[in-house]
């Protein structure tokens, strides 16, 4: 008999995806459903259980993710709970326009196209500011900031400095002694929220960049700080489609399982890792996850068994190799850190 109700060679698929995932999550505080949901579709699972097992899929992983950052002090809990109100809100209109294209027979396709739009430009984005260090001044200096530490105004990218400068009122001081004004943060809630709703995503891969590139909070809390938040919308939205029958635990349990351990990991390498590399893998999976979805939906349209084989097979690979990547760089910074060490104590 099958453990979990699915084959051997399946489940042990899914439990390696869930470690890389897992390690992308913790690192980036996103990468679960954005890679596990078009993953699930190309499998052929419906659009519900797809987008619904993926929310509960990130809810898990975000929980082990959340009690990391919170020990490297990288979490912003009143940013967060701010961001909490827009996000819930958004994710209800988001599921509501799910359904409604489920009736139509369109939520497959047009949920793949939004992914591959979005993903594209958020990861070029990033990648070339990333690469052109248009961020900040010094914003590659060092992952080791925390929610109390002051951020060196030099590090907070042009275009944040540019949005703080409408001061709104309410005005609020978040992380790194930021202030920046309430209604902000609520619209980037609400629009990422109904992200989460819609494509089934914890809303992290344009959250992330958000709270950095457009409220100018430092790297690693604002992956922190997304993870907490995550834990909320993900459960939210996990509880949504579980009420429709949109969860299968055959899916999540085998996947959890392979994303604790790689969570915490992920978790701890924000607090090793230079910023600037961070950004980097972050653009370069967005743009992987973009192509892959990009294949998945040709394979759809024209009819091309080939091009959803292609399609899935990148988005595993884009989970391996990026995850890899990060694993191989803090290994190499510890190893480079402690050679340091070393050559001082002699």
């Amino acid at each position: 008999m099958d453990p979990f109700g699915i084959a051997l060679t399946t489940l042990v698929l899914f439990v390696s995806f869930g470690f890389m995932v897992g390690v992308l999550f913790g690192f980036f505080g996103m990468g679960g459903s954005f890679l596990v949901t078009p993953a699930l579709l190309v499998m052929g699972y419906p659009a519900r259980v797809a987008v619904g097992s993926g929310m509960a899929f990130v809810f898990g992983t975000a929980v082990i993710a959340t009690l990391k950052h919170h020990d490297l002090g990288q979490v912003d809990y009143k940013l967060g709970g701010l961001m909490i109100a827009g996000t819930t809100a958004g994710i209800e209109v988001g599921s509501l326009l799910v359904y409604r294209l489920e009736e139509l027979g369109l939520a497959s396709g047009v949920i793949g196209v939004t992914y591959v739009l979005l993903l594209g430009a958020i990861g070029s984005f990033v990648t070339r500011n990333a690469l052109t260090n248009d961020g900040g001044g010094t914003s590659g200096s060092g992952p080791h900031d925390g929610a109390d530490d002051e951020i060196d105004p030099d590090d907070i990218p042009d275009i944040a400095k540019e949005i703080q400068s409408y001061r709104i009122p309410p005005m609020l001081t978040i992380a790194g002694g930021i202030q920046v004004s309430l209604w902000m943060v609520l619209g980037v809630a609400f629009a990422t929220g109904l992200l989460s709703g819609f494509l089934g995503v914890g809303g992290g891969f344009i959250r992330m960049p958000a709270l950095f590139y457009l409220i100018g909070v430092p790297v690693p809390v604002a992956v922190g700080t997304d993870l907490f938040e995550i834990v909320f919308s993900g459960g939210f939205g996990a509880f949504t489609y579980g009420l429709n029958g949109g969860v299968d635990l055959s899916i999540v349990a085998p996947l959890l399982a392979g994303s604790a351990l790689g969570a915490r990991i992920g978790s701890a390498a924000t607090n090793i890792v230079n910023e600037d590399d961070i950004k980097i893998y972050f653009g370069v999976m967005l743009l992987g996850g973009s192509v892959a979805v990009a294949f998945q939906q040709a394979g759809d349209y024209f009819g091309i068994e080939a091009f959803n084989t292609v399609g899935f097979a990148l988005i595993v690979l884009s989970a391996f190799a990026v995850g890899g990547a990060v694993i191989y760089s803090t290994v190499a910074t510890m190893r480079a850190q402690t050679s340091v060490y070393t050559t001082a104590v002699d």
